[in-house]
């Protein structure tokens, strides 16, 4: 049985949610707070944590940003009562891997559940070789490993950012719009929040950009979407790069990502 650790100080919410996940198969963890947290994580290893933003002490947004400080890269579901997009924005920022606004029904939580964990457990499609590794700026992105590092220092991935970086890796040179983009990593619930491949983005850009405000390799096509430029220098072959979309209809290089179009 998968294992979820549910966080929230809902006594009666944490007791609905863990009979209806227990009947979807899976064995749930609860915890009221963040207190206990990473006791809990190197003791049962759970493979995915429901996280409530509002908590007592530590809130979840804080826990969600020390984990991945951490490099503790166990996928996040972000679960609030505070439906504005800005909360939404800040929380796939620091690391969650989706966003559930309270009220919502048990069999969506379930829905968000299966898909994160289907990211996380298969590669995204992209022309690679399954065993290939992709070298660039000093970066080795191991697709097979679901794993990049730098001078033999692995760095945590989301499932989504995985997901995204290996895409645009398999089509370097070839703009992909964001729409193309949800599809091919988040599938089934693309549509639950259209700023997410922006943040993503942005996310990226801070762990291997050397200035992320002039991006070398995750670049932004203007009114399309991202593109991802690799090093002439580069061996490994992750797609066609004849297509860079560059001139005036072309790449800009972009500070932080724009709005979802």
């Amino acid at each position: 049985m998968k294992k979820i650790l549910l966080i929230d100080d809902d006594p009666e919410l944490r007791r609905l949610l863990a009979t209806f996940l227990g009947r979807h198969g899976y064995d749930t963890l609860l915890l009221p707070n963040t207190q206990q947290l990473d006791a809990f994580l190197a003791r049962y290893q759970p493979h995915l944590i429901v996280l409530d933003l509002m908590l007592p002490g530590e809130d979840g947004l804080a826990a969600c940003r020390r984990l991945r400080q951490q490099g503790e890269a166990t996928p996040i579901i972000m679960l609030t009562a505070r439906a504005e997009p800005v909360d939404r924005v800040l929380g796939l920022e620091i690391g969650a891997d989706d966003y559930l606004g309270k009220p919502f029904d048990p069999r969506e939580l379930v829905a968000r559940i299966e898909a994160v964990l289907r990211r996380g457990s298969r590669p995204a499609a992209a022309p690679v070789e399954a065993t290939g590794v992709f070298r660039f700026g000093g970066w080795e992105f191991d697709r097979a490993a679901r794993c990049l590092s730098r001078a033999g220092k692995t760095v945590a991935l989301t499932s989504g950012e995985f997901a995204l970086l290996n895409v645009l890796i398999g089509r370097a040179g070839c703009p992909m719009k964001r729409e193309r983009l949800l599809e091919m990593t988040r599938g089934e619930e693309s549509a639950s929040f259209d700023r997410a491949i922006d943040v993503q983005i942005h996310r990226l850009r801070r762990l291997i950009e050397t200035d992320p405000t002039q991006p070398r390799y995750l670049q932004t096509v203007w009114g399309v979407g991202y593109v991802f430029m690799p090093d002439c220098s580069d061996g490994s072959d992750a797609g066609d790069r004849g297509n860079r979309g560059e001139g005036k209809d072309g790449v800009e290089n972009g500070a932080a990502p724009e709005a979802a179009t």
